[in-house]
């Protein structure tokens, strides 16, 4: 698996192919567009849908995209920031880690958010959190597997849905 990240055209729009193969991954995860009501219809996410919830993503300035590739097919998108937006917080967030819904249970997802995290580690980062929906059980046993420990709930930051909070150490 290797990691790039999403580069945009010189007109800031997601060039036509890889917007195609963006679309298809968010489309196979329609079980937990359905639990987060990002999208109106989860069974019909249209490509300007996924182009604006990207570029919302990266109109915050600490923003990254980052595209996962494993035999040259895009299996995973993961949105990072490597400040939150709340003074307080010294640690960068995973806002999203997704993989093609098709390929769940082949430890895309935990070798990709190790690759995540490896980043943080060389850019000299020591914990990293994420939030996972409360009505995402099966996020949260995800996470918790690869070592995050929940520190608190409460709602995110854009709908107000509730939420825990999870922290990783990445000294250890």
């Amino acid at each position: 698996m290797i990691l790039e990240p999403l580069r945009l055209a010189a007109d800031h729009d997601i060039p036509g192919p890889l917007l195609t193969e963006l679309t298809a991954l968010y489309a196979s995860n329609h079980a937990f567009h359905a639990l987060s009501g990002e999208f109106p219809e989860p069974d019909d996410i249209r490509p300007e849908q996924v182009a604006t919830a990207l570029a919302d993503d990266l109109a915050h300035p600490d923003a990254e995209v980052l595209l996962a590739r494993s035999e040259g097919r895009l299996v995973g998108i993961a949105i990072t920031l490597a400040h939150h937006p709340d003074p307080a917080d010294p640690d960068p967030w995973i806002g999203l880690l997704m993989v093609d819904a098709t390929l769940h249970g082949k430890g895309l997802g935990r070798r990709f958010a190790t690759l995540v995290e490896d980043g943080f580690r060389e850019a000299g980062r020591t914990a990293v959190r994420l939030a996972v929906l409360d009505n995402n059980p099966k996020a949260l046993a995800f996470w918790t597997g690869l070592g995050y420990e929940v520190i608190d709930h409460r709602p995110d930051r854009d709908l107000g849905r509730p939420c825990a909070v999870l922290r990783k150490d990445l000294r250890v």
